[in-house]
């Protein structure tokens, strides 16, 4: 795949709702988010409650249907993906109070969002499972907040690639993610193939997240924060 830029829309979701629209969200599940969603602690069933409505109004709203009608379909390894979407791809993650939906049109997609690593175990986790040029990243000598920041950022990419290529996080560990944003993954190694572009996504607070599109062309993030409506 090559040619001009191409967009991709990441929405940002604050999970943190008051129950009436928590409630409102609820009756657009289908039968099998209703069971998962029930065998949770009820913060955690309010917060995977208001991802799954929020996707399913966005995804609906670009393919014309109501939410509730939104049905998902799931790849090799459990990516969701939207049935009968055409070239709509759809990718979201959540952590804490924040989830992020990515939506591409002819291009699968993939993102990650995470709560920030504390310095320690991102320096023991950097040190096991990156490729050296990221561990000497993480490991640069700047505030512990910085490696911190700098660990949950690659990890974020390297989620969001795993994401895209519909492949499982082992087979990303020799993948290099690191560089400035936006970053050519030219050589994916056991993932897939063909290349991807890997981009930061712009997020509040103690996070960080990612998006990635499989494919050369250039990668523009159009950031979204969705309200309930």
């Amino acid at each position: 795949m090559s040619g001009a830029v191409s967009e991709v829309e990441c929405w940002l979701i604050d999970t943190g709702r008051p129950a009436a629209v928590v409630a409102d969200l609820w009756q657009l599940l289908d039968a099998d988010e209703r069971a998962r969603a029930d065998g949770m602690d009820p913060v955690l069933r309010d917060r995977f409650t208001v991802v799954r409505g929020a996707v399913r109004r966005l995804v609906g709203a670009r393919l014309g249907r109501p939410p509730a009608e939104v049905r998902w379909r799931r790849g090799p390894n459990g990516k969701p993906e939207a049935a009968d979407a055409g070239g709509l791809r759809v990718s979201w993650s959540a952590s804490g109070t924040l989830a992020v939906l990515a939506l591409a049109e002819q291009r699968a997609v993939g993102v990650d969002v995470e709560r920030l690593h504390e310095a320690r175990t991102a320096e023991r986790m950097a040190a096991r499972w990156f490729p050296f040029e990221e561990e000497r990243f993480v490991a640069e000598p700047v505030e512990p907040s910085e490696r911190a920041a700098r660990f949950t950022g690659l990890w974020c990419r390297r989620e969001a690639c795993v994401k895209a290529y519909g492949g499982r996080l082992t087979q990303s560990f020799g993948v290099s993610v690191v560089g400035t944003s936006p970053v050519l993954v030219a050589d994916p190694g056991g993932l897939g193939a063909g290349p991807a572009r890997v981009c930061d996504v712009p997020v509040p607070g103690p996070f960080r997240a990612a998006v990635a599109a499989l494919g050369d062309p250039p990668l523009h993030v159009n950031s979204c924060v969705w309200q309930q409506s």
